[in-house]
């Protein structure tokens, strides 16, 4: 990670830790930059723009636009959509690159931003570092466009469009029978999602879905799946789907309330891949992160796997370096190589259908194989300049290795930093709640002895 970049891009508190001068600073980087790639050609470079719903997301769109249009490239505006959209278009429409403004997840009055290079994929290192040097003063001024070569601003939100069209053609069945529950997190879904359900023939039925700039994430979507589980059940649905903020997520509730979650169907898909003799290498790609359940459900059925580092980018490059076609994060963070570059919400929501369809079944059944083991993760906060202190404290580390001996083999401990956020998380898994809890608290217990908690 970098001084500004994380994992998932420039995350901050609007304007505190993510300013508009920032905003504007890597517009004018970014405008310039592509820029050189069409001076022989005499065209303007082409940067896409997305963002979601938050208040403050309006302020980073016309920042960067005003950045990139100010440094001689064409700004085409997608508003309010996806994150996987503005990757999808970012490549087939052969933009330079593209920008997502979100901080996924995160409550409103934090936001982000996500480069994504015209491969769809998230930006080269390479790439990042020079920006970052630039913010830093490090390589000098970037002379103003001037007369004709000034960018443009230019409406795109055709592009939504057609990523619209692209996610139901490939709906395989139809929906008609099935009463299907959305919450879009009154985030980027709100105004994609049930266009793309109700065209495939199902009786849609959607919560948060009304964004007013301040409720993203509140109480809603994939972080608080809790009020899908009794909408599913209380009306009676079929299915539920539930998604994050820029919807680059997606959790799922079965017909009895109960949450499906990233390894469950991890497991589902892949297992459906392998009947149909489609699955690649045989193997899936998950994180440190998913269930000891989710690994001894794979083996029980013959389907191999490999672990990578947390994070969706760690995913993606072990897929794309050993030509896999399912991997994903506990989260929901699902990557479906062969239809996109990087995890989509509503794909996965429609992959899942596809397989309740194909094989006539519910979704509690297909999941049904998967036991997880509990699982217990406590975030705690920490100062940004802390977060390596923590990890690597001896103290620290030995209640780790104090709580490992708690487990007598069957369960696992893990800690980590966030990539995003000032938080160490402590991730406890075991034999029972209690063994979990217990574990989890002689560790954190160790990090504010320490003087590490805020």
């Amino acid at each position: 990670m970098g001084k500004y970049f994380g994992t998932d891009g420039f995350r901050g508190e609007a304007n505190v830790n993510l300013t508009v001068e920032h905003a504007f600073e890597i517009g004018r980087f970014i405008g310039w930059y592509y820029g050189q790639y069409h001076k022989n050609d005499n065209e303007s470079a082409r940067i896409l723009i997305g963002k979601d719903t938050r208040r403050s997301s309006y302020m980073f769109e016309y920042a960067l636009a005003a950045g990139i249009t100010a440094s001689g490239a064409d700004a085409c505006l997608m508003h309010v959509t996806t994150t996987p959209s503005v990757a999808y278009i970012a490549k087939v429409d052969s933009f330079d690159c593209g920008i997502m403004i979100s901080a996924s997840h995160n409550p409103y009055y934090d936001n982000g931003i996500k480069l994504i290079n015209s491969s769809g994929e998230k930006m080269e290192d390479e790439v990042i570092d020079k920006i970052e040097d630039y913010l830093d003063g490090k390589l000098g001024k970037i002379p103003m466009a001037t007369k004709d070569k000034i960018g443009r601003t230019v409406d795109y939100v055709a592009g939504r469009n057609r990523y619209v069209g692209y996610l139901i053609s490939l709906g395989l069945y139809s929906f008609k029978k099935y009463k299907i529950a959305l919450d879009c997190a009154n985030g980027a879904s709100w105004n994609i999602a049930k266009a793309v359900f109700d065209a495939l023939g199902a009786k849609t039925y959607v919560i948060n879905a009304d964004p007013d700039g301040t409720n993203i994430n509140r109480d809603a979507g994939s972080t608080h799946i809790e009020n899908l589980c009794k909408y599913v059940v209380e009306n009676g649905m079929d299915v539920g789907f539930a998604y994050d903020g820029d919807a680059d997520r997606c959790l799922c509730v079965d017909e009895n309330g109960n949450v499906v979650d990233g390894d469950k169907i991890l497991y589902i898909y892949a297992r459906y891949l392998k009947e149909q003799g489609e699955l690649t290498n045989n193997t899936v790609v998950a994180t440190v992160m998913s269930n000891l359940g989710f690994f001894k459900a794979l083996d029980e059925i013959g389907i191999d796997y490999a672990k990578t580092a947390v994070g969706d980018k760690n995913v993606h490059d072990y897929m794309s370096e050993h030509n896999n076609c399912i991997g994903g994060e506990q989260s929901g963070h699902i990557i479906f190589s062969q239809y996109a570059s990087t995890g989509d919400g509503i794909l996965t929501s429609l992959k899942m259908m596809e397989v309740m369809i194909a094989k006539k079944a519910t979704l509690s059944k297909l999941a049904e194989p998967v036991i997880l083991y509990p699982q217990m993760t406590v975030n705690v906060r920490v100062r940004e300049e802390d977060k390596e202190k923590v990890v690597n404290d001896p103290e620290v580390l030995d209640a780790v290795k104090k709580a490992e001996a708690e487990l007598y083999g069957e369960g696992r401990i893990l800690l980590r930093k966030s990539g995003t956020e000032p938080l160490i998380r402590v991730m406890a898994e075991a034999a029972d709640d209690t063994t979990c809890k217990k574990c989890i608290g002689m560790i954190t217990e160790a990090i504010g002895k320490r003087g590490y908690s805020i």
